[in-house]
């Protein structure tokens, strides 16, 4: 497609995300469980999008060198999975994954009798695993508020251990959904996890074979209802999405309520209209960080003020989210500013180029998709656009299939 896709102005939008893919998030937990379950479980409808494809590729890799690209959730997996896993092996990635922490990670799981050894920067990838030796350790601590990939991935392999694993978060707990979403999962393969406020209990045990299926991706449904929101007229159909999922960030219903979206569930579709929306937003993302790439543009478009907590996580994500968001916003006049510590205030624009705008993407599949929908004011042009492939290859085809022209 090459470096840069240039996006007409299109104000009102008519059709169906047909390649609406499949839950990355479930999809990278499952297969995990199904490897740790001995590959004998069926899993059906499993994600599309790179990471995912990915991860299927590597959790079966003989290769003693493990690279994972850009994927983090890959990378945290992968190195608690083949630490249990009696396999030496070392792990890296693309130069942005080198400048992502998985201290948290390896120190939890020396604890637990993993020898792990850093090849470049102390608690930064690429690092080597070197063997498993099962100790009497069956309690860690793990700040809450960092990544729950850290949590989830220790929490998967904890029936393993011998004594199996009580998990004390400390502090503020973050993505909790995404922590119920594994406790969850790993119930179904036949582990039950006692998950209390600050505490996971995980008892020795073993995982059982299933046949499961994957739903569709909350975070990548979330681009469709800021299109809603963004356009003049809009009436979009999403497939394979039920009222009731595993996902947190199923709160983009609520959010995106405030801000002009009818959503009508029907025949395990999605049905997204317009309505009246607010002048103010305020939001926690604590427990969906990934959706303030989808909401905040849309407040800085439709003139909506808000104040967000939560973003915390947003600087050691594919891109310092929040630097990228200021300065992509900025160019439309929004601000973005930190009121005070982990308080942030967005003032919305009151106008933009006629020419439209360019858009980097700093290599983050959300920087391009959380824009995109701004093609219903102003023309775009949106470099990389390849970066989509990490979550949602058909991205720019569903756009095309609700009437963009795209060059």
């Amino acid at each position: 497609m090459g470096s840069s896709i240039i996006i007409n102005k299109l104000s009102t939008l008519e059709g169906k995300a047909n390649l609406l893919p499949s839950s990355k998030s479930i999809s990278n937990r499952a297969l995990i469980l199904n490897a740790l379950s001995g590959n004998q479980s069926i899993v059906s409808n499993l994600s599309s999008a790179r990471d995912t494809q990915l991860m299927m590729r590597l959790i079966n890799d003989e290769s003693p060198l493990i690279d994972v690209m850009d994927a983090g959730t890959t990378m945290r997996f992968l190195t608690a999975y083949f630490a249990i896993s009696g396999m030496k092996k070392t792990l890296t990635g693309t130069a942005r994954m080198r400048q992502r922490p998985i201290g948290l990670l390896v120190n939890a799981l020396q604890a637990v009798g993993v020898t792990i050894n850093y090849l470049e920067n102390n608690g930064f990838p690429p690092h080597e695993i070197i063997g498993y030796h099962p100790n009497n350790t069956n309690t860690i601590s793990i700040p809450g508020n960092i990544s729950s990939q850290y949590i989830s991935a220790l929490m998967m392999i904890a029936p393993i251990l011998p004594k199996g694993l009580t998990i004390q978060l400390k502090g503020k707990v973050g993505s909790r959904p995404y922590i119920q979403m594994t406790a969850e999962l790993m119930s179904k393969f036949g582990i039950q996890c006692d998950f209390s406020v600050q505490t996971i209990h995980i008892p020795n045990g073993k995982y059982n074979p299933v046949s499961y299926s994957v739903e569709a991706d909350w975070s990548a449904a979330s681009y469709w209802f800021a299109f809603t929101a963004l356009a003049e007229n809009a009436s979009i159909t999403l497939p394979n999405i039920s009222s009731k999922s595993l996902q947190g960030d199923r709160v983009v219903v609520e959010i995106m309520a405030k801000l002009g979206v009818i959503t009508h569930f029907a025949d395990n579709q999605v049905f997204l209209s317009k309505s009246n929306h607010s002048t103010f937003l305020e939001w926690d993302f604590t427990d969906c960080p990934d959706l303030a790439q989808t909401v905040l543009p849309v407040c800085a478009c439709k003139g909506i003020s808000g104040k967000f907590t939560g973003l915390e996580s947003l600087r050691i994500k594919e891109s310092d989210r929040i630097a990228a968001l200021q300065t992509e916003l900025g160019k439309i006049g929004a601000k973005i500013s930190e009121e005070s510590v982990g308080v942030w205030t967005l003032t919305p624009s009151t106008g933009w180029p006629g020419s439209g705008i360019q858009i980097d993407t700093y290599h983050d599949h959300r920087m391009a998709m959380g824009l995109a929908p701004l093609a219903t004011l102003m023309k775009l042009e949106i470099k990389d656009p390849e970066v989509v492939n990490k979550s949602y290859p058909g991205f720019w085809a569903d756009m095309k299939s609700v009437g963009f022209t795209l060059a």
